[in-house]
């Protein structure tokens, strides 16, 4: 009686090579494995996600150091040369001058170029220099200044 149970059921205790193979992604979520392979899912999203936000705040921070240092360039400039500098280029190559106030032209963390308002609109005595931010378009809400 037990063996006309088991030819019943149609499975039997060997399993030739054939009859185990599987695709992959089937032998992984067999059994217990779906579970490691979810929590492996899971650890490398929220690892990309922390990458992509350590990454940008980088690339602020990088920003944020550019602004600074354009903003100082500025105000030895004008207090040297005695007005605003009419281009980025004349912080590198000043007329009157042999110091040069910038080593290369002012680029922020992304890589594009700084723009920069002298004198500023609400401080005469001061400079703008803003960044496009991580979109890169000065009409998004994402500049930095």
């Amino acid at each position: 009686m037990a063996q006309a149970k088991r030819r019943k059921s149609g499975r039997s205790s060997v399993a030739l090579p054939w009859e185990e193979r599987g695709s992959f992604w089937r032998q992984l979520l067999a059994g217990p494995r779906w579970k490691v392979a979810l929590v492996a899912l899971l650890l490398l999203w929220i690892g990309s996600i922390f990458w992509s936000s350590a990454d940008r705040r980088a690339k602020v921070r990088e920003t944020r150091l550019a602004i600074w240092e354009t903003q100082r360039a500025v105000s030895a400039f004008r207090a040297e040369v005695g007005r605003c500098p009419r281009s980025t280029t004349e912080l590198l190559h000043p007329p009157r001058s042999r110091s040069r106030y910038l080593r290369r032209k002012p680029r922020d963390g992304w890589g594009r170029q700084l723009w920069v308002r002298c004198p500023a609109k609400d401080d005469p005595d001061g400079a703008d220099v803003v960044s496009a931010g991580p979109s890169g378009s000065f009409l998004e809400a994402d500049n930095i200044q």
